[in-house]
């Protein structure tokens, strides 16, 4: 299978399956001399595992990352970082015999390939995040000037955080799910990051979230209002965006993603009853990877 890694100098590569032995990701182009240990990492991780609540799928999976090279004395070497998750919780059992999922990428699979992995959607699941997570733990020491944050806005349409425990424990009676809004800020990232034309910063950050899992949609900034507003008031809008001409301008990156609600509703499995939930942590790591890779871009072309 192709297009496993993304970025250009800042890169990393994802491997593994949701009920495989193991899941990993290789971070390469990280400079040398960056303090980095598995503590760092893990902190990341705990964010957005999976069995820490009645809110989100009950898979029992600590998520213990191990790092396997590009360290020396707790510092990083300038060679690929290697970091591993074992998969210690499977129940590969809840998906024999079962036909291609609505909503899953399993049809999809079969068309392209002629042939799946179906045990929770293999390649497919949300379970890679993880490694993502891992990756964007490693970003953030490229950038230490620059600050992510995203929070879940909206669920099920509901702003009111009072709410959203009596949506969910409705939908979960229900065998149903709700869709997310999550919101992410980067503060602190320099004027200068990004390209005119091919690789504008807003379109590379576009691109990284629409690459999540169960992502439906991106905003930078004002977003779909801009479509809906006067001049004035998209001027007034933009200078909230953080991006202007695909340039960042020193001012707060700001972004939200619409997470769909979970597909798989009314068949086996452990699923969560709003994937958006576990989405903050994964958004915040797509950022924090993507601004790695403008900085050191940045860096190379004008010093």
């Amino acid at each position: 299978m192709s297009w496993n890694s993304f970025g250009r100098l800042f890169r990393f590569t994802t491997w593994g399956e949701s009920h495989g032995p193991a899941i990993g990701v290789v971070v390469d182009g990280c400079p040398p001399g960056l303090a980095l240990d598995e503590a760092h990492v893990q902190g990341f991780l705990d964010q957005r595992r999976p069995g820490t609540g009645k809110n989100v799928s009950p898979r029992q999976e600590p998520d213990r990352v191990r790092i396997l090279s590009g360290l020396y004395e707790g510092r990083t070497t300038g060679t690929p970082i290697a970091m591993l998750i074992e998969n210690v919780d499977q129940r590969s059992k809840d998906y024999a015999g079962l036909p291609p999922r609505p909503g899953h990428a399993d049809a999809a699979y079969d068309g392209k390939y002629g042939f799946r992995d179906p045990r929770g959607g293999g390649r497919a699941s949300a379970r890679e995040t993880a490694m993502r997570v891992a990756a964007g733990a490693v970003a953030r020491l490229v950038i230490p000037e620059v600050t992510v944050t995203a929070r879940v806005a909206e669920i099920g349409g509901e702003a009111d955080p009072a709410r959203w425990e009596a949506l969910l424990d409705e939908a979960r009676s229900n065998q149903d799910s709700l869709g997310a809004i999550i919101e992410c800020v980067a503060e602190g990232a320099a004027a200068g990051w990004g390209a005119p034309i091919y690789a504008k910063l807003d379109a590379d950050l576009a691109a990284a979230v629409m690459g999540i899992n169960a992502v439906k949609g991106v905003e930078i900034g004002e977003g779909f209002s801009a479509g809906r507003a006067s001049g004035r008031a998209s001027l007034a809008a933009m200078q909230s965006s953080g991006i202007d001409g695909g340039i960042s301008t020193s001012h707060p990156i700001r972004l939200r993603a619409a997470f769909k609600p979970t597909s798989s509703i009314g068949i086996g499995g452990r699923h969560d009853p709003c994937v958006g939930i576990r989405g903050a942590p994964v958004v915040e790591a797509m950022v924090a990877l993507v601004l790695a890779d403008h900085k050191l871009l940045h860096r190379g072309q004008c010093g």
